[in-house]
Order: C-alpha cells, then structure tokens, then sequence
C-alpha cells in the first residue's frame, strides 16, 4: 500500500504534550499541541504529505486515576475504553490545532481523527510483564501505597519518579488502515493510532473484543509507517538526538544508525525499556518492514531533521 507521494509519519510522544508539573492541564496540554503543529504544517509547506499518531501515557493515566476516584459514585472505565477517550481528546486538540494554522497560513487543508484500533496477541508474554508507564511521576510512597490498595504494579521510571505500569501487547495488524490510506490519498492530514490504538483481540467467533493494555505509541506508529510504505517515519522525543551511555560519562550522541548498528545497540540493551529502547525498537521494524529513512528528534528540529541538519538518521546501510 502506498500514498503515491512523498509522506511522512510523524509520531509524537505523549509527555511532550506535559511540558513540565505546572503545566499538566487540558489547556496547557493544547498549547504544547499547537507548538508541535507549527513544525508539522512547516514540514507540509515544504512539500510533505503528512500522518500524525501521537502518544497517550501520562493522559491515559489520568483517566484511570479520575475513575478510580470517583469509584463509588460511576462505573469504572475499563482501560480499552480510556484508550479510546484519549484517541478522540489527543486527536482533537491536534486536529483543532491543525484547522487553526491551516487558517493562519491560508492553506485549504483538512484534518481528521481516526479512532484506531490494533490488534493483538491474547497470549502475548507482555500481560503478565507489564512495563508500558502511564500516568504522572509520583513519590515512591504514594506509588507503593496505591499498588497495595488498587492493585497496581509500580516502578521506578529511569530515575525520573515512581509511576504506574501496565501490559504493552505487540501490535499485529491496524485495523483501519484502508481508511486512513484512503484519507492520506485524498489529501487529509490524517492523525491515527492515538495512545498507540485501542488493544483488541479476536475470539473464537471473530469477534473483537477489547483488553486491559496499552500499546506502545511508536511501535504501532512503525508498523503503520511500513504498512504505508511512509518514505520517512519520525519520532518525536525530548532530546535533538539518540545518545548511548545517556546521563554517564562515556554519553556519546548519535547522527546516524544503520540497521545493523542499530540492531547490535539494541541487544546490547544500551536502551532503556521504558524510553528509547521502544523508539529504537520501532526504527528496527520499520526499516526491516520496508521502510527507507528514520529520524528521531525533538519537535522543534523535525524539519532541519528531514533536510539532514539534526537528530538521528536510520537508515538500512
């Protein structure tokens, strides 16, 4: 399946909608969505046809928190569901953003949000290992105190606080990629696979039915990219570059990875699991999937990425 145009899928993280503890709110949340969409529209402008997918960690948590809450009063939203929230929230604070600066720049483009779902693995390893962090960071006492009464596993996430993990099942198959194939060809800047799409599986008659699990964002964003033949993927993070022995005194940042290289890194675990190592991850199977050129980057550097200035370039050789 291909666009027939030169496209780009960008997926952008989740926590880079959080700038920092002060600004955790839905409209702080949207002002850090309209500056990332500045980048976007400027990478259309020079020519781009692009899909957006976009992370949903700290905002999903936030869900699953308010209904725990609020227990004794409503019924509890199962985390499929909470999935599906943030997929239609996320999308439209990035699709209003989008309508917004189309109008600023007089461009005639559209956007449009695509509730996704993603199929996996009833018996994928990753329900009984949770290790996909959601939610904000919290004191390790108010974490442990919360494993004990809800039943959550907690950990400590790289250093950076203590927060809630759950199931991260491998994406097999994006259940509505003929619809955003068709949308992209069309000429809509498509947003898809919020929050990495609602986690489904099939039961014995077929049926999908939802599982308490959220996908990574940036391995369902790769597989979309191969599935669509995308001749970039980019993935956005809080740093310009891909660095080994981060935070260490033998930190060394990274221009380019081959495949090869970026496979040897990998197994070699020089990335946490819990924040680059998916990312690196997803550039493995994107260009084993067929894909050409991925970037990891921040926001602020994805166009000077594309023209070869910044970030990390993956490429196969």
């Amino acid at each position: 399946m291909s666009i027939g145009r030169r496209t780009a899928v960008i997926a952008v993280g989740g926590n880079s909608l959080i700038t920092d503890t002060e600004h955790q709110g839905i409209p702080d949340q949207y002002e850090a969505a309209v500056d990332t969409v500045k980048r976007i529209v400027d990478i259309m402008e020079a020519g781009w046809n692009v899909i957006v997918t976009h992370g949903s960690g700290p905002q999903v948590g936030y869900i699953l928190r308010r209904s725990e809450i609020a227990i004794k009063e409503v019924a509890p939203v199962p985390m499929d569901y909470a999935d599906a929230d943030i997929q239609g929230a996320v999308g439209y604070m990035f699709q209003r953003a989008l309508h917004n600066e189309f109008v600023k720049r007089g461009l005639a483009r559209d956007a449009i949000a695509v509730v996704s779902q993603v199929l996996v693995d009833h018996n994928d390893p990753a329900f009984t290992n949770p290790t996909k962090p959601i939610g904000p960071q919290l004191d390790e006492s108010i974490a442990k105190e919360r494993a004990k009464e809800l039943g959550w596993t907690v950990k400590d996430d790289v250093g950076r606080g203590w927060r809630r993990f759950v199931p991260s099942p491998t994406p097999k198959k994006i259940l509505e990629l003929k619809q955003v194939e068709l949308l992209a060809r069309h000429g809509f800047i498509v947003i898809a696979c919020g929050g990495g799409g609602i986690p489904v599986v099939e039961n014995k008659k077929k049926y999908l039915v939802g599982v308490e699990a959220v996908i990574d964002k940036d391995l369902a964003s790769s597989l979309l990219a191969s599935d669509l033949k995308a001749d970039t993927f980019i993935i956005t993070t809080s740093v310009d570059r891909v660095a080994i022995n981060f935070n260490s005194p033998e930190e060394e940042w990274l221009d380019s990875l081959t495949l090869d290289r970026a496979r040897e890194l990998y197994r070699a675990d020089h990335f946490d699991p819990g924040s680059m190592g998916p990312k690196i991850l997803a550039m493995i199977n994107y260009l084993e999937g067929g894909g050409a050129k991925g970037i990891i980057t921040n926001p602020e550097n994805m166009l000077d990425a594309l023209n070869g200035l910044s970030g990390t370039v993956f490429t196969k050789s």
